[in-house]
């Protein structure tokens, strides 16, 4: 017999990220295709949100409707930091990351594209798995180069160099991090068989956690807030991380830090004087 109801909620499914899927291959099939299309669709997004953070950072010294979202109320983002942190990423992005990208559109055909969109539990359970398995990539990989003194020395000490994050901070990385961030966010959709929509969708949500961890502000609609539970890390543990290294590894869930004893959350001094700023300028 068949059950019109789960064929309808199938077909239901296909329907809805295909009209999008269908409008993209028609009008930008050779941009989807050209390996150079991932790199300029991460590098955009990351612009757009560290220039969206980066001006609130330069307004939060005079705007209290901003800063009493700081972590760090106390701190003010400085040209300098804007400048030191911005001038590597830009050196890292032309000399390796632009470079490995134009090498890669020089030597490998453009990609093939599915006629099909996936189907829209796909899609999510794509970037969830896609999220998960990273989570437990960097957790290791971060857990390793804490824990070992010559990798923290030669490639991590870097990103620590800032004790309290900006947005900026997301990519102050040395060369091998970010082709060990970028390898794993690559490869994984393909591990999981992920529709290369899904695997677009994944990347842009990597980048666009990664940078809210870093962000220093702690947005009543910030991913730590949304999920329930506390399963989330978020800006307020990984800037815990910064303030005390051996803790908090993992970049996005809590539960690796939990299972590992590593778990920590800020001092209660900080919400303490966020408080006290309040009712100063009330």
């Amino acid at each position: 017999m068949l059950d019109v109801s789960n064929a309808t909620w199938a077909l239901s499914e296909r329907s809805v990220l295909q009209p999008m899927w269908d409008y993209l291959q028609q009008n930008h099939e050779s941009t989807l295709r050209s390996p150079l299309f991932p790199v300029i669709l991460s590098v955009s997004m990351y612009l757009v949100l560290v220039f969206f953070y980066t001006v609130l950072d330069l307004l939060a010294p005079t705007w209290p409707s901003i800063r009493r979202y700081q972590i760090h109320q106390d701190r003010t983002v400085t040209w300098s930091n804007i400048g030191s942190t911005l001038a590597l990423t830009t050196y890292n992005h032309l000399l390796y990351i632009f470079p490995a990208a134009i090498a890669q559109w020089l030597w490998r055909p453009p990609v093939p594209l599915p006629r099909e969109a996936p189907t829209l539990t796909a899609f999510l359970l794509g970037i969830v798995g896609c999220t998960v398995v990273f989570d437990f990539q960097y957790y290791l990989w971060h857990l390793l180069h804490h824990r070992v003194g010559w990798l923290y020395r030669t490639f991590h000490a870097l990103h620590h160099q800032y004790r309290q994050t900006f947005s900026l901070v997301t990519q102050y990385l040395s060369a091998w991090e970010l082709f060990s961030v970028g390898f794993w966010t690559t490869v994984d959709p393909l591990l999981l068989q992920c529709h290369c929509l899904t695997a677009w969708a994944f990347m842009l949500f990597n980048i666009w956690v990664s940078t809210e961890d870093h962000c220093g502000y702690d947005f009543p609609w910030a991913m730590h807030h949304l999920v329930p539970f506390g399963l989330w890390g978020g800006a307020l543990r990984h800037d815990a991380h910064h303030q005390q290294p051996g803790t908090n590894f993992a970049p996005f869930f809590a539960h690796w830090d939990w299972l590992g004893g590593t778990a920590t959350m800020p001092a209660p001094v900080k919400t303490k004087t966020r408080k006290e700023r309040d009712e100063k300028e009330a």
